[in-house]
């Protein structure tokens, strides 16, 4: 089967004929996608009878969905293929150079395929395991709406990596955080969806400002100390964040046939960028919801003797069980996170916690790593990659002649271990924040401060001049 074939009937969105584009263009449809994602997260899904997977709110935001609407796929299909792609490259099973250009549209034709396979898989997983459990007959429409957002997200994320800023992926992660840090700060219709502010005293809020103030009329300490812990650690991870994305190895370069002219190749502490983080985030939200959707699918077909699904379902019971969305045993447990801070506060802090923060740390700091090399080995980020982008821009390293294995060479010196100590450094960051806790989850803190920090210097380096004078100043132009 000639592959190739394939991929000339796949659409795909149409790249920009111009080298670089305007900074007005990028940010018109930067905002589109971005309205457009929020729109979609408010449509709910037709047919829908129970949503099971509304309790699995951190993998919401670990996968940019909003669970029980038309998008509730979010990235995951994306991301899934990603990986399965990038275990297969760096494995050797498969072996596309991606330096040329034929190798990079085969690698991509390729990731539509995985992604569109995993489209229909978790659509099918989602209402056959009764994730998402559709009213009698609709099924089938149910399935259809979950295949129909998948396929706009993913063209969604397409025209953002083409048309504006970042990724898509980046962005709807970035946006699902950023709305849940403001209704974590400042929420006032309680879980029982109350209006707190009509009986402020007496209502309780969900909002850890509010609580915050609340505490203090009603003196709660042991409440107190709890929303000030989630405020004073979102604002310490920031900050850490901010001072480690500053870090960089910056490589003297000069031109070879204008003397005296010279400038500095950056090359990020974090080299590998947010990508192995969310990859490995990914991974463990994809594993504690399928586990979750499992064992959901076994307890509902032991109620209808269900025994042929429910045993499937019992191959897979060292997942985990879950309460309430949490996992309290099995693999996902032990890949998972308690918030020791919040734990300690309120006098529930066990050993067994410490451990499975350990167990945690490592999970992340190990696959942290392996995704950084795998991504930077596929995405044109190597050493021979950007040896070949530096020797063509008519650049050398100062002090030695104009030869692109020499750049390679010295190139490698920097480049594989900033990938390696970045992809342990982020993974140990993401999990430790994830322990303190925060007004969201620690990964996602860290995922949208590093997007945002990102974002606001690609504007800011790639679009200086065409900018309009306001949003100049405002980046310091």
């Amino acid at each position: 089967m000639d592959l190739k074939k394939i991929f000339n009937f796949i659409p795909e969105v149409r790249k920009p004929g111009e080298k670089k584009l305007s900074f007005n263009v990028k940010l018109k449809w930067t905002l589109i996608i971005l309205g457009a994602f929020f729109v979609l997260a408010n449509i709910p899904l037709y047919g829908l009878s129970e949503n099971a997977l509304a309790r699995f709110e951190y993998l919401a935001i670990i996968l940019g969905t909003d669970f029980g609407s038309i998008i509730s796929l979010g990235i995951g299909p994306i991301v899934m293929a990603s990986i399965i792609l990038q275990l297969l490259s760096g494995s050797g099973i498969l072996n596309i150079d991606t330096t040329t250009d034929d190798g990079k549209k085969f690698f991509q034709g390729l990731q539509r395929i995985l992604v569109f396979f995993f489209i229909i898989f978790e659509a099918l997983i989602y209402v056959m395991m009764n994730g998402l459990q559709p009213a009698p007959g609709f099924a089938p429409l149910l399935i259809f709406q979950l295949v129909l957002g998948g396929l706009i997200i993913f063209y969604m994320d397409d025209v953002t990596t083409k048309w504006g800023f970042g990724s898509g992926v980046s962005l709807f992660i970035a946006a699902g955080v950023s709305w849940r840090l403001m209704t974590g700060a400042f929420q006032f219709v309680n879980q029982q969806g109350v209006n707190c502010l009509l009986d402020f005293k007496e209502t309780a809020c969900s909002g850890k400002v509010l609580v915050i103030i609340q505490s203090l009329i009603n003196k709660y300490p042991v409440e107190f100390l709890s929303a000030l812990a989630a405020i004073l650690a979102t604002v310490i991870i920031f900050l850490a964040v901010v001072w480690v994305q500053s870090l960089k190895v910056e490589i003297p370069l000069s031109f070879g046939r204008i003397r005296g002219y010279t400038m500095k190749w950056p090359l990020s502490f974090f080299y590998a960028s947010v990508i192995p983080v969310i990859l490995t985030a990914a991974l463990v939200a994809n594993i504690q919801l399928f586990g979750g959707i499992l064992e959901n699918a076994a307890a509902a077909c032991i109620d209808a003797a269900c025994t042929g699904t429910a045993k499937f379902a019992s191959y897979f019971g060292f997942l985990g069980h879950f309460v309430n969305g949490q996992a309290v045993s099995g693999l996902a447990f032990w890949m998972g996170n308690t918030n020791l801070l919040e734990l300690f506060i309120r006098g529930g802090f066990l050993p067994i916690y410490l451990l499975q923060g350990l167990t945690h740390i490592l999970f992340f700091a190990f696959f942290s790593t392996i995704f950084a090399v795998f991504w930077v080995k596929t995405s044109g980020m190597d050493a021979k990659t950007q040896a070949h982008k530096i020797s063509a821009s008519g650049l050398q390293i100062a002090g030695f002649r104009q030869d692109e294995r020499i750049l390679e060479s010295i190139l490698d010196r920097y480049i594989i271990p900033l990938t390696v100590m970045g992809g342990i450094s982020i993974g140990l960051l993401a999990a430790v924040t994830d322990l303190l806790g925060a007004l969201v989850s620690g990964t996602a803190i860290l995922l949208v401060i590093m997007i945002m920090f990102q974002m606001y210097q690609n504007i800011a380096e790639r679009h200086q001049m065409d900018m309009n004078p306001s949003f100049r100043k405002f980046f310091g132009s």
